[in-house]
């Protein structure tokens, strides 16, 4: 199977193979505690969103192996609340890579780790940014769907 290449800076000789969705695959969990949760007992939607961040950062990195900045959330819906004393799991894949700029999906569960059922509260969609060590924008490697799903996202 033929590998997808890009020209990385200026030099058009120095090519740069893309990287398959499961390399940039994230998947992080933490215990929701009181201070985490509003007065009815569910998780903030400010930490959900900081939360969301740090898994599609994480993501990002993956895939470029740079260091990444957030430049838009370009989608949110929050679906169900996570309670608290459930798990908040996140699971983090770049669905499309641009130029310097990575697409990152990052759906997010409450878990009961008693029975483990989980349940599907939130999704996001947000873009990333490569950064050089000036902060300058860099090439980002393409993405290499493996299965139909990914084609799709």
């Amino acid at each position: 199977m033929k590998e997808s290449t890009r020209l990385i800076g200026k030099n058009p000789k120095k090519l740069s193979a893309g990287r398959p969705v499961s390399a940039s695959r994230t998947e992080m969990m933490e215990l929701v505690l009181p201070q985490d949760a509003n007065l009815l007992g569910n998780i903030l939607g400010g930490r959900v969103m900081h939360l969301i961040d740090i898994a599609g950062a994480i993501a990002a990195h993956r895939h470029c192996h740079r260091q990444v900045v957030t430049a838009s959330v370009d989608h949110l819906d929050f679906l169900n609340p996570v309670r608290l004393g459930e798990l908040i799991v996140l699971q983090a894949q770049v669905n499309r890579a641009f130029h310097t700029s990575i697409e990152v999906g990052v759906d997010v569960f409450s878990e009961d780790f008693v029975s483990g059922k989980r349940k599907h509260t939130t999704t996001a969609f947000l873009t990333f940014v490569a950064i050089d060590e000036h902060g300058s924008p860099q090439p980002v490697p393409l993405v290499v769907p493996k299965t139909r799903e990914e084609g799709r996202l």
